[in-house]
């Protein structure tokens, strides 16, 4: 009998164009001999499609407002055996869409309640990251309360970490609101941009003038596995939202040209990340390799990844012998083993 599957798609965060993309290859890979899969898009104003609605938004690439309460389309979703929510960034990434579910009792594809939010808030990810021994970019914490209160120990936290430094919000995907800040001229603007989006902000050392970008897909549930280990190349400052978004101004290596030694610790940092962050399912794991010293420092874990045919978690592991269909149809059947 086939799995009746609910995808989401669209959402209320800045890469909903994005996530739009990566439902319309999903809905097109998972075999239809052995899944039933209906789309219901997300507007931007937080509200679940309708059917036809939900066509329009995948073919158009935005999804338009009406649409029912979330509650009401998570109640409705009970008679599905598995939901693969495909949305990034806050309200979808971050443990809101999976509480919903896993309160509606509905297996879904990806981390839980836990795996998500922790991974989503990069304060957090840095807390349980370090306890667990896992080198990371120097950084600090600063909260807009604070900013408001007292900016001039928020400047002194920026200078004893020294320039240039990056200003990045805490719970945020995509890039939004980051800057690179050269100078303690540049630092104002920067925080103030971070904390209109953010009431927690992260201050994070320059690790080197332009170190390599590592990535490594992760697949699994308590018995986890890593995919080769695949580089990102771009002329910008920092792999910025234009630059992440405008074609060409980014080219993927798989497998990284870089010695088997640093790839393989890479791939064991990524399952350990993926393990202390309690993640399932599903990860991106980014890192910085600095050449000279030979030091690797991981940047982010990003729990829902990009999907479409051509984003780097689905490349890394097609590298790896393991095409899309299968790929996405392992990721439902680790859903459905986790539940």
């Amino acid at each position: 009998m086939k799995k009746r599957i609910l995808l989401l798609a669209g959402g209320q965060s800045g890469e909903h164009e994005v996530s739009l993309m990566s439902a319309r290859s999903v809905l097109a890979a998972l075999p239809r001999d052995q899944f039933d899969v209906t789309p219901v898009a997300i507007s931007k104003q937080g509200r679940w499609l309708p059917p036809t609605d939900t066509r329009q938004a995948l073919e158009s690439g935005a999804a338009g407002t009406g649409g029912d309460l979330v509650l009401h389309r998570v109640a409705s979703a009970e008679g599905y055996d598995a939901v693969f929510p495909l949305l990034h960034g806050p309200m979808g990434e971050d443990g809101t869409v999976q509480g919903l579910l896993t309160l509606a009792g509905i297996p879904f594809v990806g981390s839980g309640v836990l795996g998500s939010a922790v991974s989503m808030d990069k304060v957090m990810t840095k807390q349980v990251l370090a306890s667990a021994g896992i080198p990371q970019v120097e950084w600090r914490l600063a909260v807009r309360r604070e900013w408001q209160s007292d900016a001039d120990s928020v400047r002194r936290r920026a200078t004893e970490l020294g320039f240039p430094l990056f200003v990045k919000p805490a719970n945020l995907g995509s890039s939004v609101g980051i800057s690179k800040v050269q100078g303690a001229q540049e630092l104002d603007a920067a925080l103030d941009l971070a904390f209109s989006l953010d009431r927690r902000v992260i201050l994070e050392a320059m690790t080197a003038h332009k170190p390599r970008e590592l990535e490594v897909g992760v697949l699994g549930n308590d018995s986890p596995i890593a995919s080769p280990v695949g580089e990102l190349r771009f002329a910008s400052e920092f792999y910025d939202y234009e630059t992440k978004y405008t074609e060409g101004r980014a080219s993927v290596h798989i497998p990284a040209p870089i010695p088997e030694e640093v790839a393989g610790r890479v791939r064991e940092l990524a399952l350990s990340a993926f393990k202390a962050l309690d993640c399932a399912g599903l990860a991106r794991v980014d890192f910085f390799y600095l050449e000279e010293s030979g030091e690797l420092l991981l940047n982010e874990v990003n729990t829902m990844p990009g999907f479409t045919q051509t984003s780097m978690y689905p490349k890394l592991f097609e590298a790896a012998g393991l095409g899309y269909s299968e790929l996405v149809t392992r990721l439902v059947e680790l859903a459905l083993e986790e539940r």
